[in-house]
């Protein structure tokens, strides 16, 4: 295999295998032998002068240069077919299979609805879904796109903002009981329940009025959203929530509304994914059935 064709063919080959974790694997998806694609793989390794894997009888490991050499190809694959596309001009019809990371809670909840719309519009479309709330290698780890709570690191994303995440104080009726609590200031002699990935010690509200500072000594740090909720549902403190999540707990009174006036500063919401040339139909679509979905929110 010399020619440039050959090139992509193998490049495509040596990424089924570290996606698919080993080569009888990766020959099973591609429908051919595990010596083929040995083969394959000797031939990829052999033009290029370096070992990208490592095999034992148990697994694979990529080399330094497999991971840099895996990250690239990724990128070149995806621009060449979205040029091929491009040519084609038939790339409005998306098909195969779009990876997507997605914070848990809102992930689990907000984003089902959009997900489940885009996958009725476009039958010939499957959408990996995976919940992580952790930091997310794209390029390397071959997702398409990451939907994020909060503010974004990397100069090589494209980032489209498509929500905010209302925040508000609330706890159980127990938890208040009697007491009138009308400035934040307050605040600072109940229970306080939090979660770590967003405040634990200090916690800054806001209003027409302006901004207030209160430092909380939390008795239960999370960094679990469900959790958050539950342990304020069960009258453990009071916590900061997303107004999504527990509107439904505000209207039937299983919680309170602390301090209606005031806010935790919303937080962004991202759709996000790795600068290239161009962009298959299955992340256009994507994005913009994303971007729609919370216009009116």
């Amino acid at each position: 295999m010399t020619t440039k064709s050959d090139r992509l063919a193998l490049m495509e080959t040596f990424i089924r295998i570290v996606e698919a974790g080993s080569l009888s694997a990766a020959a099973a998806q591609l429908g051919t032998s595990q010596p083929t694609i040995s083969r394959r793989l000797r031939a990829l390794e052999g033009s290029l002068g370096v070992p990208l894997l490592l095999r034992t009888t148990h697994a694979i490991q990529l080399t330094g240069a497999g991971e840099r050499y895996v990250a690239r190809a990724r990128e070149l694959l995806a621009d060449w077919r979205g040029f091929e596309a491009a040519l084609r001009r038939d790339d409005d019809v998306p098909e195969g299979t779009l990876r997507v990371v997605a914070p848990h809670a809102f992930g689990q909840q907000q984003l089902v609805a959009p997900v489940t719309e885009y996958l009725r519009r476009y039958p010939a479309m499957t959408i990996d879904w995976r919940l992580h709330d952790g930091p997310v290698r794209l390029v390397e780890d071959g997702i398409d796109c990451m939907i994020r709570v909060g503010a974004l690191e990397g100069e090589s994303l494209v980032a489209r903002k498509i929500y905010e995440v209302k925040r508000i104080v609330v706890a159980a009726p127990t938890v208040v009981g009697t007491r009138s609590i009308t400035r934040p200031a307050q605040l600072a002699a109940l229970p306080w329940l939090a979660i770590g990935t967003f405040y634990r010690n200090r916690l800054r509200l806001e209003s027409e009025r302006g901004a207030a500072s209160i430092r909380i000594g939390p008795r239960f740090v999370t960094d679990s959203l469900f959790a958050l909720r539950n342990a304020t549902l069960a009258g453990a403190g009071v916590a900061v929530i997303s107004e999504w999540l527990v509107r439904d707990d505000l209207a039937a009174g299983r919680l309170v509304h602390v301090l209606p006036r005031w806010e935790a500063p919303s937080l962004p919401v991202y759709i996000a994914y790795p600068q290239a040339r161009f962009y298959p139909a299955k992340l256009r679509r994507f994005v913009e059935i994303m971007r729609t979905a919370f216009s009116a929110s």
